[in-house]
């Protein structure tokens, strides 16, 4: 009897108990540690402390992830859930918001503005933010939706190729030169979640034109190996060097497992009316399997060159979190022994090496030999990668986890 034959780990109730307990291992880890009183969220150390308790820096993906998070926690009736939402929304609105000019900035301290760019990749978080807020039933999401809605229509997207810009100074000054797809990622991400919140289309459109541009073209050019850097007219820059967190060199294995899930999702979201889409999706997974999986340690390399030879061999939490939903969305949609096999292979290498059982959470960066390792992060990582891969496989692999918990409370 192959694997496809017998019932999935996902339909497993020990399977299914056992991820319940990982997310609320999560939600234990995070929920009080990670509360700032003085507004925003600390980052935490290894043990769950607060990194630079004294000043700490509120970067916008970090408060946007945790408001996104913790109305998952809200929608599952996780007491605490609202307090965190409330503090969260409150400060992307009168911290992080250009009430002047428009836009949210990148990051404060205490003292204010730390960084006041205004970037694709946060405006993609807060936008989600807003979303999951308000299927949660937040007061303040609709003002925060209209607001994040205009600014990206406005300011960021380019009608021409169907995504958005990456960069602007504080006073809207275009940062030219770069384009990049991590941020459009994120962006189908959260514009899938404001078309369920909302019910416009116009969302959903949106996210069919980033998906054609980065996933149907560009990485169908190049082997389903998925490009980061591009110039302002998309065309890719193989040479590009940038930060090594959000805009790291080479090509990066986690984000072609992100995007087989957000493809999928795309899919059923649209009436599977792109036949291209799972086909994508397929071979998306297919190829992180073969080039980014490290066939004599396990896990995933952080990045490879354009000769598909590891780059930066550091195994980080968040590729194997997103490999569990690719594999979990593939088992739902185009099941197979090879994607029931993964699921389950990359769920043995998150509870040997990744899970921290003394201390809780997840570690966020191994060495190439899987030791912990902070050369990238400081401490444990932010809730919003881990929680997501311990919740999607319990519910049906149609779209966002906030819209399948709701439709779940009301059966």
């Amino acid at each position: 009897m192959g694997l496809n034959e017998q019932l999935s780990w996902r339909e497993r109730p020990y399977h299914r108990a056992w991820l319940w307990d990982q997310a609320n291992r999560l939600f234990d880890f995070f929920q009080n540690p990670a509360f700032n009183p003085n507004g925003g969220f600390y980052e935490l150390d290894a043990e769950g402390r607060p990194l630079n308790a004294g000043n700490p820096i509120r970067g916008i993906h970090s408060t946007a992830r945790m408001v996104h998070c913790f109305s998952i926690g809200s929608l599952l009736g996780r007491p605490g859930s609202d307090d965190i939402v409330d503090h969260g929304m409150k400060y992307l609105w009168e911290k992080h918001r250009d009430a002047e000019r428009g836009g949210y900035h990148w990051s404060l301290d205490n003292s204010g503005l730390l960084d006041a760019t205004k970037q694709g990749y946060g405006h993609a978080f807060v936008l989600l933010a807003a979303s999951s807020a308000k299927v949660a039933g937040h007061p303040d999401a609709d003002r925060m939706m209209a607001d994040i809605t205009e600014i990206l229509n406005s300011r960021f997207w380019e009608e021409q190729h169907g995504a958005i810009a990456e960069e602007f100074g504080a006073d809207w000054s275009p940062v030219p030169g770069y384009r990049g797809q991590n941020s459009n990622m994120h962006l189908t991400e959260a514009l899938m979640a404001a078309f369920e919140a909302t019910g416009d289309t116009g969302y959903l459109k949106k996210a069919e034109r980033i998906a054609d541009l980065i996933i149907r073209r560009r990485a169908g050019e190049n082997g389903f190996r998925v490009p980061e850097h591009f110039d302002e007219n998309w065309t890719l820059d193989k040479d590009y060097k940038g930060n090594e967190m959000f805009r790291p060199s080479g090509t990066t294995p986690g984000h072609w497992l992100e995007w087989a899930r957000l493809v999928l999702q795309l899919w059923a979201l649209g009436g599977k009316k792109h036949e291209w889409m799972p086909e994508a999706a397929k071979a998306l997974f297919a190829q992180s399997i073969a080039l980014g999986w490290d066939k004599e340690k396990a896990g995933f390399f952080y990045t490879l060159d354009w000769n598909d030879e590891p780059a930066k061999r550091e195994k980080l939490w968040w590729p194997m979190a997103e490999g569990v939903g690719a594999a979990s969305f593939l088992c739902e949609h185009l099941p197979s022994d090879f994607h029931e096999t993964w699921y389950r292979k990359i769920w043995d290498g998150i509870s040997r090496h990744f899970i921290d059982g003394d201390r809780g959470g997840w570690h966020a960066e191994l060495t190439e030999d899987l030791a912990p390792s902070y050369t990238l992060f400081a401490g444990k990582d932010d809730i919003y990668h881990a929680l997501q891969a311990c919740l999607i496989p319990l519910y049906p692999a149609t779209g966002s986890l906030t819209k399948g918990i709701l439709e779940a409370n009301r059966k």
